[in-house]
């Protein structure tokens, strides 16, 4: 992709602190090992979209309406924030060479805040969701472009970038990927949304708080320990190559065909889900359109909330990092091909049961045995399908005044070649919308394959 454009100008920075300090606030914020692998990770960099209200244009002082409109949406980060304080702190090391030891928390006394960004730009709302591939100016709509986890030494934890449009409002957030996973983000942006509308009625408690005790294998204290010495031994920043990126729309029927599809070529009635039905069909898809020697193998993986699964289980609140990616079993790409849709969704089927509470706590283990930190380039492979985000999360039902969003994007932050996000379709009922990565020759591929594209409803 390109670089992000000159088209979006900074027109002012500050941090935000929260509205009151807890007393936590003074102690060191411990990270728990699920949160370790992610030192390397990209920020996560999801945004909304929003149309500016008609009363805007027409209000005899449209620039004083904009500067209100930000200031609440600051007082509501602040409001926010004194629930979920880590994420105004910064990280920081305590290392030792013998033993080899580098143990990472978060300082909260030692930071200015959590970042808040105001960017304008001359572009347009049909400018970002009118163009057949999502333009890459919306990098641009994001702080902390390419940074990883460890930046968050000297970078804020969160970052959250208003770019004024022509007739539209961007709100972007970069969370550190150390503090949290896609389940954080949206759970903080939700609240965020809901402190917005709350604070006419001045009831600032938050009706789903986060729960922000971090979880620890048993046996472990709080503080955990990774063999180096220094960040050059574990940190890789990965450059993703040239890439086009397309939001293709599925409805509700086109999804209910594939599920009942893949379930009548397995001889089921409804045990392949919705979900793991789109995820074979787009696995396959996109691996035709790599047009792979036969003997090439190709897999397809998937990122998963675990806190469900844990045992004992997590709160659906808890704020930090609970994610594993699920891996289908590696197969042939010509096997993939010739073999039934019905076969591929019960490999999707097969990996989704196969992510018990048993095989995460092995996981686990595997892990404190043996720690190391995730890095993108070693992690994936180069065939294959990896989805992230989920169309479970409530994106559409964040509202800042402005009412209900045109459209969800996202930044740099963790995109390759064959990545996907799945996103919940504005119009809901089951609908969802993924967002594509593919280098340009296998994204013009993808394009022209008539079974993909029979069931594209349109690009959102």
């Amino acid at each position: 992709m390109d670089s992000p454009s000159s088209e979006v100008t900074v027109v002012s920075e500050c941090f935000v602190t929260p509205k009151t300090m807890p007393e936590k606030w003074k102690e060191p914020y411990h990270l728990s090992p699920l949160d370790y692998v992610m030192l390397s990770m990209h920020y996560i960099q999801m945004g909304l979209l929003f149309l500016k209200p008609s009363t805007i244009s027409q209000s005899d002082n449209p620039k004083g309406y904009m500067e209100t409109w930000l200031q609440k949406l600051k007082d509501s980060l602040a409001a926010t924030l004194v629930q979920f304080y880590p994420l105004a702190g910064r990280l920081s090391t305590s290392k030792t060479d013998e033993p080899r030891s580098y143990s990472v928390f978060v300082d909260c006394n030692n930071s200015p805040g959590a970042g808040f960004i105001h960017a304008k730009s001359d572009l347009s709302v049909g400018d970002i969701v009118g163009s057949k591939y999502v333009p890459s100016v919306v990098q641009s709509f994001f702080d902390h472009h390419k940074a990883v986890s460890h930046d968050g030494h000297t970078m804020s934890l969160l970052s959250v970038k208003v770019t004024e449009l022509v007739d539209g409002v961007f709100i972007g957030l970069s969370l550190n990927h150390l503090i949290g996973d896609g389940s954080s983000l949206w759970q903080f942006f939700n609240s965020m949304s809901e402190m917005f509308n709350a604070q006419e009625t001045n009831n600032l408690l938050l009706k789903n708080p986060p729960v922000l005790e971090r979880w620890f294998p048993q046996g472990y204290g709080p503080v955990y320990n990774l063999p180096f010495t220094h960040s050059d031994e574990f940190i890789s920043r990965f450059e993703s190559p040239v890439l086009k990126e397309r939001i293709f729309h599925f409805s509700s029927e086109a999804i209910l065909s594939l599920k009942s599809k893949a379930n009548q070529e397995c001889g089921t009635t409804s045990m392949i889900s919705s979900f793991q039905s789109l995820t074979a069909c787009i696995w396959r898809c996109i691996t035709r359109a790599r047009k792979l020697p036969y003997d090439e193998e190709t897999r397809c993986s998937f990122a998963t909330n675990n806190r469900a699964r844990m045992d004992p289980p997590l709160s659906l609140n808890y704020f930090g990092n609970c994610i594993s990616a699920i891996r289908s079993m590696t197969v042939k790409s010509g096997e993939l091909l010739e073999k039934d849709f019905g076969w591929a969704a019960m490999k999707i089927h097969q990996a989704v049961i196969g992510n018990t509470s048993e095989e995460i706590s092995k996981t686990i283990e595997e892990w404190l045995e043996s720690s190391f930190v995730f890095h993108l380039e070693t992690l994936l492979g180069s065939m294959v399908v990896h989805i992230g985000s989920s169309p479970r999360f409530n994106k559409y039902e964040c509202e800042f005044g402005m009412g209900k969003a045109v459209a969800v994007r996202s930044g740099y932050g963790g995109k390759f070649d064959g990545k996907i996000s799945a996103y919940a379709g504005r119009e809901g009922g089951g609908s969802i919308d993924l967002e594509v990565c593919l280098v340009p020759v296998f994204m013009e591929a993808l394009e022209s394959d008539q079974e993909f594209m029979s069931l594209v409803s349109s690009s959102a």
